[in-house]
């Protein structure tokens, strides 16, 4: 982590001195370029933020018996977040790109003003990743808006940077307009210190509705034997909590991503990768979306479990054969796309194949690195944890999809698509052989993390 750190924070000094010279070259304005870009930029930071940036967690129960201050707390909980690597990274490009146009004759106080103000933004950026991180309605409305901004722009509907480029020139043109976003930080920060300073009580989150119990035998799920207690409790824990339904309705929507790649509607996704890369999602909806979470689906009651005469391998049995009856039913369900041709549908079985073959293996040993409780009567980080992307599941990511798009180049470039196919159906049929070794390796991983897991769980943001 550390290298990939340093590796950054060199290629982002490096950018901000050749930025300068390569759009000069280029016969662009440098400073006029990239303040067209900065709306971009502080949007797609935005994004990274809430994938990546951890929030820091303070066990504020034990605090509140103390004498020490509701908003100390508070206030130490968001300035933690500070001191972030995604706002110190930000400096390494403005900082060098700064001293280039003071270098070639923009106005040294100006250009420091512009700087402060564009700062002021990416930290109003930290302190707005807080309500995304914490409040559903945040979230999806900033998503909707962007996603609205985005599609007008690709369809040349509307350009947005074509109205806040000037804006931000006018922080450099008018030094003192940067008090314009030093306010907003400010005012965004406070928002943030009263949101959760009102909610700075005991009893926040302990009230539950009640509802009436219903109980289901599932019989027909005796036949797995051992594991049939755990695919009881999934499929139960699926039908009647909130969380888990969102989930089943993401994995539907999945189905109809392929759409994207297969009508040839996006130019950028016509290339011979991306027709596997697309399966892999139709077919393993709900592989991944609910698989990342294994075992965090369980983090209620997880301690208990492992108090018990569990075996591993049963628990580990019933999540893989949960995961690989949801992807031969969302092949199934794919059928439709046999309309684009049978050698679009062959991709889809390929991939289907690659997902129960390999891919229930990753995201089986790619969950115990998350950790991330889970509430199942809300749906708070439904689309996504930032806690579910780290080192570990990142890597992870590479057999998951990159192997896969790769082996079928190599076979499309070579021979043709058939073989690409071939190639990536070899790998499946090879994770099948070896499934016994893959669960003593991923069984291995849950045991040595249990109780790194059991204390993520019990702790309460």
């Amino acid at each position: 982590m550390g290298f990939a750190a340093l590796y950054m924070m060199l290629s982002f000094g490096f950018l901000g001195v050749a930025s300068y010279y390569i759009m000069e070259e280029m016969g662009l304005n440098a400073l006029d370029t990239v303040n067209r870009l900065l709306v971009y930029y502080l949007i797609i930071d935005l994004v990274i933020r809430y994938l990546l940036q951890k929030m820091p967690v303070v066990q504020i129960k034990p605090l509140l018996f103390l004498p020490i201050k509701k908003s100390a707390i508070v206030q130490y909980s968001i300035w933690k977040t500070v001191l972030s690597f995604f706002n110190i990274i930000h400096a390494f490009f403005f900082i060098p790109f700064a001293v280039v146009l003071v270098i070639n004759g923009y106005a040294t106080v100006s250009v420091v003003m512009w700087l402060m103000g564009i700062y002021a933004l990416i930290m109003a950026n930290n302190f707005i990743n807080i309500f995304l991180n914490g409040v559903d309605a945040v979230l999806y409305s900033v998503a909707g808006i962007l996603a609205c901004l985005g599609g007008m722009h690709y369809y040349g509907v509307f350009d947005i940077s074509v109205y806040t480029g000037p804006l931000f020139q006018y922080l450099y043109e008018f030094p003192g307009a940067a008090l314009i976003p030093l306010g907003l930080m400010v005012a965004v920060y406070w928002v943030a210190y009263r949101y959760f300073r009102k909610r700075l009580y005991m009893d926040a989150g302990l009230s539950n509705k009640l509802k009436e119990a219903k109980s289901e035998n599932l019989e027909w799920l005796d036949r797995f034997g051992s594991i049939s207690v755990f695919l009881k409790n999934d499929i139960k824990l699926i039908k009647r909590n909130k969380r888990s339904k969102t989930t089943v309705l993401m994995s539907v929507m999945f189905l109809f991503y392929g759409l994207l790649f297969f009508t040839n509607a996006i130019d950028a996704y016509e290339g011979p990768a991306w027709r596997i890369f697309a399966a892999l999602f139709v077919t393993g909806g709900f592989l991944f979306s609910f698989g990342q979470y294994v075992p965090s689906w369980d983090s209620s009651y997880y301690p208990l479990m492992m108090s018990q005469n569990v075996r591993y391998r049963d628990y580990l049995n019933a999540k893989w054969w949960l995961m690989v009856m949801a992807t031969v039913v969302s092949t199934i369900l794919a059928s439709f796309y046999a309309y684009f041709g049978w050698e679009v549908y062959l991709a889809i079985l390929v991939a289907g194949l690659y997902n129960v073959g390999v891919n229930c293996y990753m995201v089986l040993w790619g969950g115990v690195y998350v950790r991330t409780p889970i509430d199942l009567s809300s749906n708070k980080g439904a689309f996504g944890s930032s806690q579910a992307f780290n080192a570990k599941t990142l890597l992870l990511t590479i057999p998951k999809m990159i192997v896969p798009m790769i082996l079928y180049v190599i076979g499309h470039m070579v021979k043709g698509p058939y073989l690409g196919y071939l190639f990536v159906a070899i790998v499946a049929v090879l994770g099948f052989a070896f499934k016994e070794r893959v669960f003593n390796l991923i069984e291995k991983n849950y045991k040595t993390e249990k109780y790194k897991t059991i204390a993520a769980y019990k702790q309460k943001s």
